[in-house]
């Protein structure tokens, strides 16, 4: 399986996804998953499946012993693995710029050479596909269909690949034309493509030309909350209501739509709050369109949370709201839930196919959404069926039912 991020270090759903659908397959018992990321840090769960770190493959020779792998790459790789994939390198890769263990380095994350690091993973995918053995190749968005189709064409295995999003979700239409044809080229190759939701589906179909007869809907579920989060005690705010926005405050989140019906909400009552969670290109824009409303005073920006303190968040705020433009699923309602929050989403979401207990609006109409922020706020009989409902809903869709939907998608092909 190729991934671009694992918790606890993601920086969106991608991650989240990845850990929930991995630790759901791993309950099957004839299952083993070895995991690529560029970059671990050595605090993954790597209880119920082996992590391989792009970082540590090798692609040149370098003469290096065992105890000095062991002090750079110990921490998360036996090093003895180092040593196998050295066996391993097909092609001189000496022009290349590595490191002493002749490994390219990676950042983790999502940089300005973003291009050149999803190149280089999957020059490295090839040393992977060709020391490991394996009965087929699974890889997570656009950004390892290049490791996949590698790992395809050196060991001749099936490639499922899993969409995510697709840049017409990312950019709102306007479509950057390199990574389209990295997702394009990532199907065209792919035995099988599962997508996050049917919304997904038929823009994979329409837009990319599939057929749809290999292309099938792999809704996200939500992993049990961790007895940690559990335990987590809500902050009280007497007299007041919490209404949280948790997210990358990026143009596909539609941040502004919950900012204008924030505004119409304070037109009505004052004692509500709002929390704007996360970051994004759009912050700034948010906190600016929040004092042009005359609202900044109701308005909190915390940032980036992650672990723990999303769930304080959730189990702190009275109403979740998902205003996204185009949100191919959306895991963050359901943890939203799990946490006896009522939601808001918007109908644009791939969540909305398959949660019922809680209120949908167009992601354009404000005043709706300012409706049903008031209304669960005002009503404690809608905000107690939503609250024990929603939670009911959401405790019934788990990663291990997903993980034996992909599984009957994998025995079709070995």
């Amino acid at each position: 399986m190729f991934g671009w991020e694992f918790p606890p270090h993601i920086s969106g759903g991608l991650g989240t996804a990845s850990y929930g659908l991995t630790k759901g397959l791993a309950k099957q018992p004839d299952m083993d998953i070895i995991f690529c990321i560029p970059k671990p840090w050595g605090d993954e769960d790597q209880s119920f499946m082996r992590i391989v770190g792009m970082n540590s493959v090798p692609i040149t020779w370098r003469d290096v012993d065992w105890n000095h792998v062991n002090s750079r790459v110990g921490h998360y790789m036996n090093p003895q693995d180092y040593f196998d994939y050295r066996d391993h390198i097909y092609a001189d890769f000496g022009y290349m710029n590595t490191n002493d263990l002749g490994c390219l380095e990676f950042s983790g994350r999502y940089p300005d050479n973003l291009q050149e690091e999803i190149n280089n993973y999957s020059i490295v995918a090839g040393v992977v596909a060709r020391r490991e053995q394996f009965d087929i190749i699974h890889s997570h968005d656009w950004l390892t269909y290049p490791a996949g189709i590698h790992a395809k064409q050196v060991s001749g295995k099936p490639l499922v690949i899993h969409v995510h999003a697709t840049d017409f979700d990312r950019s709102r239409g306007n479509v950057n034309p390199t990574v389209y044809s990295i997702e394009k080229n990532g199907m065209d190759h792919a035995d099988h493509i599962m997508c996050v939701s049917e919304l997904t589906r038929q823009t994979v179909i329409n837009k990319y030309h599939q057929d749809p007869a290999k292309v099938s809907t792999m809704h996200n579920a939500v992993e049990p909350l961790a007895p940690e989060y559990e335990a987590i005690e809500p902050h009280s705010h007497p007299g007041e209501k919490v209404v949280t926005f948790l997210g990358r405050i990026t143009m596909q989140k539609g941040p502004e739509y919950f900012v204008e019906a924030a505004a119409l909400v304070l037109k009505r009552t004052q004692n509500i709050r709002f929390c704007m969670a996360g970051s994004g290109d759009m912050m700034n824009a948010m906190i600016r369109l929040a004092a042009e409303r005359g609202i900044a005073d109701r308005f909190h920006f915390p940032g980036f949370m992650r672990g723990g303190q999303v769930y304080e968040c959730l189990k702190s705020s009275d109403v979740y709201v998902m205003p996204s433009v185009s949100e191919p699923f959306g895991i963050s309602p359901l943890e939203a839930m799990q946490c006896y929050c009522p939601s808001i989403i918007s109908k644009q979401s791939g969540c909305a196919e398959i949660l019922d207990k809680c209120i949908k609006v167009d992601y354009w109409d404000t005043h709706a959404l300012a409706d049903a922020i008031y209304s669960i706020c005002t009503n404690s009989s809608l905000y107690n069926y939503l609250r024990d409902e929603g939670k009911k809903e959401v405790d019934g869709i788990t990663w291990e039912k997903v993980g034996y939907r992909i599984r009957a998608i994998y025995d079709k092909y070995v």
